[in-house]
């Protein structure tokens, strides 16, 4: 796996655990959970950041908020009891699926 791609999904990981956090700290009344969100989003971001030597900016921003937009999903339902239709779970598939379709095929993704 390229550095790059290394160096994105642990920026994903850790932006997901800011926004599980971020449910978790209820607007921010819990200290613990407040303080892990700042963490977790100043870290995603540094990463986020790290990742734009060698990739452009529109792909690692589309694949960054993709793969949270799936986790923070799965997490939600999984965690939090939040439900999900056949249409979110349809488009949840399709964000996956532009994500693979970027990383299998596209040159401008920096492979």
């Amino acid at each position: 796996m390229p550095k790059a791609y290394l160096i994105l999904l642990i920026a994903v990981f850790a932006e997901t655990v800011g926004t599980t956090a971020l449910q978790a700290s209820q607007q921010f009344t819990r200290f613990w959970p407040s303080v892990l969100v700042v963490i977790g989003y100043g870290f995603a971001f540094y990463l986020l950041g790290l990742t734009l030597k060698y990739m452009p900016v529109g792909i690692v921003y589309a694949i960054w908020s993709g793969l949270g937009i799936f986790f923070i999903a799965i997490i939600g339902f999984l965690v939090f009891g939040q439900k999900l239709d056949i249409w979110a779970i349809l488009g949840l598939s399709l964000i996956l699926a532009g994500i693979l379709i970027i990383h299998l095929f596209s040159k401008t993704a920096g492979h």
